[in-house]
């Protein structure tokens, strides 16, 4: 067990790991599922399936660890090989966890999807990925993938695409049938621990979005947080509501809680407050995994909501997503007895990096501290944010402040870049097919952040802001370029610029300002048909919420587009006050 942080290392840690049998390396699915059945614990409810109409469903250890093994067998059977990329689209179902565990058995990598993405985005990271399967429901697929099986079949190898469910589309597989053919035993090969697993797809202010590649070994750290940050321990019912399509879902929604042996809620229904408070309550949640954005809905329904709902369970609260604000944590204690402990990760580094884990005083609006493994710095930066060297060449460190100081102040005064010595065994690789990106992303042996922070004298972080102009919301990461190229398709758009404003629900919105080209009608017109066009490419979830018409875009001499500029011209800030003010969190 993994009950104490003195003397941690991570070396350490990875005897903690079963390993697979007769010497074979680390595989990430036999950490979650088989080690547990090996040790006689199949019996065990891996996960707890809650339907949007009230259906409830448990699947043990040795079910769940039976299935993955027969969708192992399917993509063998497919002649998926090792390495290949095995994509993902599905609503919070079995689906998910069956399709991700049986892809790492196979040795294939898993990447999945946020279905609220509309076609274009979900094309876009295929694409990128190169995917060979695909694995989706029919109501996505008629949806998401149809609009665009053309594109799909001009892939260089078209990918097989697998449909849950009795209905299967024209130029798809039935998956439940290879299920029920396939044999219910796997044998999972040796595997390096340092072989790819997981792709997880993260946006950037320009160009194409960014492929992170994560390995096996990833699970020490999934394992270890599990353990020392959220606390969980045997016995344990576990509740993540991040969607399975981002980082925090697979990370915390699938691989940690299941390393750790604990039984996991998966609820498809979306949210509502009423709802969430009677599942903590009925299913006697004891950790609870959730986002700022989640939070901030939950004080907004006021106090009838939680009436009546026990919440005597929950032991032990986090969130993640963005910047977890002093008031909400105040909230939470005042209103439902839970202290909601904040941290912070990236998907670049693939797991929980500063938080205020269990045990540790909360203060109040911080992230936490680093967790037992992880070195952190905070160093000067440039006003373009580029981090500065001394005259040797080597980073220059800011120096902490007292606690007590005015951390929670919007301005970037007396803040630096957070950066964290590598390696640790769940960060990222590589960028897949971009290896100069990611050499970029490292000075010497740190890796740099991209975030702003403080840090006290006692070791606590404090968020500042993003020093680029990727836009979170609603715990959602959106790179402005590729909304933009969307955007720019429309034929009365010029050109456009995308970024975010802050939003006290969402955390932050997506807003676009936008030239026109004359001719197609009223401004009012031409505005509901650009909106039309954005919410049919990118989903509702990505595309602006609000346009705004120029006569011209603010741009560098070089012709990049001042994307602060336009924010702090709408919120009416000086426009030399250019702090980028969304955040970064995983």
């Amino acid at each position: 067990m993994i009950d104490a942080v003195g003397g941690f290392s991570w070396d350490e840690a990875r005897r903690w790991l079963a390993g697979l049998p007769d010497g074979g390396g680390v595989n990430l699915a036999h950490e979650a599922v088989d080690s547990h059945v090996a040790d006689g614990h199949g019996e065990r409810i891996a996960l707890r399936l809650l339907g949007r109409h009230g259906e409830r469903h448990e699947v043990s250890y040795a079910a769940l660890a039976e299935r993955s093994n027969r969708f192992a067998n399917v993509l063998d059977g497919l002649g998926v090989a090792p390495g290949e990329r095995v994509f993902v689209l599905s609503p919070r179902r079995l689906l998910v966890h069956v399709a991700v565990l049986g892809t790492l058995k196979a040795r294939a990598v898993a990447c999945t999807l946020f279905s609220a993405f509309g076609p274009e985005p979900i094309l876009q990271r295929l694409q990128l990925g190169g995917a060979r399967v695909i694995v989706t429901t029919g109501e996505l697929y008629r949806r998401k993938l149809a609009p665009v099986r053309e594109q799909l079949d001009r892939f260089e190898q078209p990918p097989v695409v697998l449909v849950e469910g009795d209905d299967i589309p024209e130029g798809t597989v039935g998956l439940d049938a290879l299920l029920a053919a396939a044999s219910p035993r796997f044998r999972i090969a040796p595997t390096d621990g340092q072989d790819p697993a997981l792709l997880h797809f993260t946006s950037g202010t320009t160009g194409t979005p960014k492929g992170a590649v994560h390995v096996h070994d990833a699970v020490v750290t999934h394992l270890a947080t599990g353990r020392l940050v959220l606390g969980l321990r045997d016995g344990d019912v576990f509740w993540c509501t991040a969607d399975p399509g981002w980082v925090t879902g697979t990370s915390y929604g699938i691989v940690a809680p299941l390393a750790c042996g604990v039984t996991s809620i998966v609820d498809e229904a979306d949210f509502d407050a009423v709802r969430w408070y009677r599942l903590l309550a009925e299913e006697r949640v004891t950790v609870w995994y959730t986002a700022p954005t989640a939070i901030r809905l939950l004080m907004r329904a006021g106090p009838d909501a939680v009436a009546g709902a026990d919440l005597s369970a929950v032991r032990f609260a986090a969130s993640v997503g963005e910047p977890l604000g002093a008031d909400a944590v105040r909230w939470g204690r005042e209103h439902l007895g839970i202290e909601f402990h904040d941290n912070w990760w990236q998907t670049e580094t693939g797991g929980i990096m500063i938080a205020n884990r269990a045990g540790i005083e909360v203060r109040d609006g911080s992230m936490g501290q680093p967790i037992p493994g992880i070195e952190i710095r905070v160093v000067a930066t440039d006003d373009d944010g580029t981090v500065q060297h001394d005259p040797d060449g080597a980073l220059i460190d800011i120096e902490p402040v007292a606690h007590g100081a005015d951390h929670g102040r919007d301005d970037a005064t007396g803040a630096g870049m957070l950066v964290l010595r590598a390696p640790w065994p769940s960060m990222f690789r590589t960028y897949l097919d971009q290896p100069e990106r990611y050499r970029r992303c490292f000075d010497g042996d740190w890796y740099l952040s991209g975030d702003l922070v403080r840090r006290d004298t006692d070791g606590y972080v404090w968020f500042v802001s993003r020093s680029d102009d990727v836009i979170k919301t609603a715990g959602h990461l959106i790179g402005p370029f590729e909304v933009e190229s969307v955007l720019n398709d429309h034929p009365a758009v010029v050109e456009s610029g995308v970024y975010g404003v802050p939003d006290p629900m969402a955390g932050a919105l997506v807003h676009a300002a936008v030239v026109l080209r004359p001719g197609f009608g009223t401004e009012a017109e031409v505005l509901r048909s650009i909106t039309a066009h954005a919410r049919r490419r990118l989903g509702a979830a990505v595309a602006p919420r609000l346009f705004v018409v120029v006569a011209e875009l603010p741009k560098t001499r070089s012709g990049k587009i001042l994307r602060r500029l336009l924010r702090a011209r709408e919120l009416g800030l000086p426009e030399g006050d250019l702090s980028s003010l969304e955040p970064s969190h995983a």
